[in-house]
């Protein structure tokens, strides 16, 4: 999934974005409130993780403008500001989570995935298709009862595939949410990984799961739907 992080403290955020990418998830970054607010309104992230002592222009103002302007991303403010009342500005300005600093990265990614469930079709942290399962919290794929290793950016593909299962992505709406945003929208790497991904999702397994609509994009399915 692609995830924003807006915070300042340098060494905080080479860590989360390390982090974060390791566990499969495209990750766009910025330092200020204004880089910010100007990156949510590019783009329809997955998930923001959002300092609220920003230079430029603090995390609270960015985050009424936003949901001001109708954007609906998933907000997770991460801050050291711990009072009961900093908390309440901030879900009432229209946070959906708050995790005060310091924290712990596992209890990081685990409100990360429960903000994604919250968007997506399905509500579990086992992803199905078919006899296709994917653990969303330990990472582990398997067709069939068989393992199947992924690199992240392959993990983050059949993610996102899978939690739209049914419906037609584009090539640029996959590319919005699995790559970032320097992304080359004319490479063919989207479809580079389809075809990785179909190498070890698909081949010698049936019914086949990922499809091709010619003109529109790609699909998965099971091949009768």
């Amino acid at each position: 999934m692609r995830i924003l992080i807006i915070e300042d403290d340098a060494a905080l955020h080479r860590i989360i974005s390390k982090r974060l990418k390791e566990a499969g998830h495209s990750v766009d970054g910025c330092f200020d409130g204004e880089d910010g607010l100007a990156y949510a309104e590019s783009m329809q992230y997955d998930c923001v993780i959002l300092d609220l002592m920003l230079p430029k222009k603090d995390g609270i103002s960015v985050l009424r403008e936003l949901r001001g302007k109708g954007n609906a991303s998933p907000v997770l403010i991460l801050t050291a500001k711990d009072s009961i009342t900093d908390r309440v500005t901030g879900l009432d300005a229209g946070a959906d989570d708050y995790l005060i600093k310091p924290f712990s990265f596992e209890e990081l990614s685990a409100r990360i995935r429960a903000l994604l469930r919250r968007g997506s079709d399905t509500k579990e942290t086992v992803l199905r298709l078919s006899d296709l399962t994917m653990n969303t919290a330990t990472h582990a794929v398997h067709r069939a009862d068989q393992p199947i290793q992924l690199t992240s950016k392959e993990y983050a593909l059949l993610e996102y595939l899978l939690r739209n299962q049914g419906h037609i992505q584009t090539r640029s709406q996959i590319a919005d949410h699995v790559w970032n945003y320097d992304f080359d929208y004319d490479s063919n790497v989207v479809d580079v990984y389809i075809r990785y991904l179909r190498n070890k999702v698909d081949k010698g397994f049936s019914p086949k799961l990922i499809h091709t609509i010619r003109g529109f994009g790609y699909v998965m399915r099971e091949e009768n739907e």
